[in-house]
């Protein structure tokens, strides 16, 4: 029990890197791990119905969209995040599903779209885990020459953010009647347009897709830079991080808390 007398637990998430990720390169050899792993729905799938069924609260799903000979063994051949947890939210009923979307490289509207659609698909379980493409490599594959500077990248995440959240609001809870005997399809007083204009981003709006049980994704963010931390403050509702001691992350928490405080934010008491 805290001292205010609430109980506390413990959130729980699987991340689930196949065949072998980051310090993990010899995964694939273990014989109890199927060689296609990362690229297999199937082990997928069973793997979040085992999570599902030991009350974990979601699996993650990592992503970056760069790879060189010498990535991870799960880098070179995985599946697309939003469509692999597409196929997890009708596999499963109540497991959240998270998964990384870069802001670097995807347009708001594009993001809105696909993880509303996640959203809706499983019933309001979706999560956005909100990244730059610290990868600099990454630039040679969308018709860049140079990648982001970090004052770029993380300005244009906060804007992409924003407008995505806008954009999950273009509809009301009731604005679909969709009575047969009216012949009312939509209540257009319902439905809003964003007209968005900002320093990155011009978007008019609004989504065409209906809200989700949970109104809009979590959003979850990955970034220990300075720029990174101060986005997290702003924006996340869940922060993936890694700590090798408890005193690292014990600093790290105490530290996003004092950021989202000094913003305005009122950041949970754990």
């Amino acid at each position: 029990m805290s001292a205010s007398g609430a109980s506390r637990q413990i959130k729980l998430g699987a991340v689930l890197t196949g065949v072998g990720g980051p310090g993990h390169f010899n995964t694939w050899l273990d014989p109890q791990i199927p060689t296609n792993a990362s690229i297999d729905i199937n082990w997928y799938i069973e793997q979040a119905r085992i999570a599902e069924e030991a009350k974990f609260d979601l699996v993650f799903i990592v992503d970056s969209q760069f790879i060189t000979a010498n990535s991870p063994p799960h880098y070179l051949n995985r599946l697309e995040p939003l469509t692999l947890l597409s196929a997890l939210a009708v596999s499963t009923k109540n497991i959240g599903l998270v998964g990384t979307l870069t802001t670097s490289y995807n347009d708001p509207f594009f993001i809105a779209r696909r993880f509303g659609s996640l959203d809706v698909i499983s019933g309001g379980r979706a999560g956005w885990n909100v990244v730059t493409s610290g990868d600099a490599g990454t630039a040679g594959n969308f018709s860049l020459d140079e990648h982001y500077d970090y004052d770029t990248r993380y300005g244009r995440a906060l804007e992409n953010v924003r407008v995505a959240q806008g954009l999950w609001d273009s509809y009301e809870d009731d604005a679909f009647p969709a009575d047969r005997e009216t012949k009312v399809f939509l209540d257009p007083s319902k439905q809003h347009t964003l007209n968005h204009r900002g320093e990155y981003y011009h978007v008019e709006g609004p989504l065409n897709l209906s809200r989700s049980p949970q109104g809009q994704p979590v959003i979850f963010q990955a970034g220990d830079s300075e720029q990174g931390r101060d986005l997290g403050a702003e924006i996340g509702e869940g922060i993936f991080t890694h700590a090798p001691t408890i005193e690292i992350a014990q600093a790290f928490y105490a530290d996003i808390k004092s950021r989202a405080a000094a913003k305005g934010a009122t950041p949970t008491t754990f």
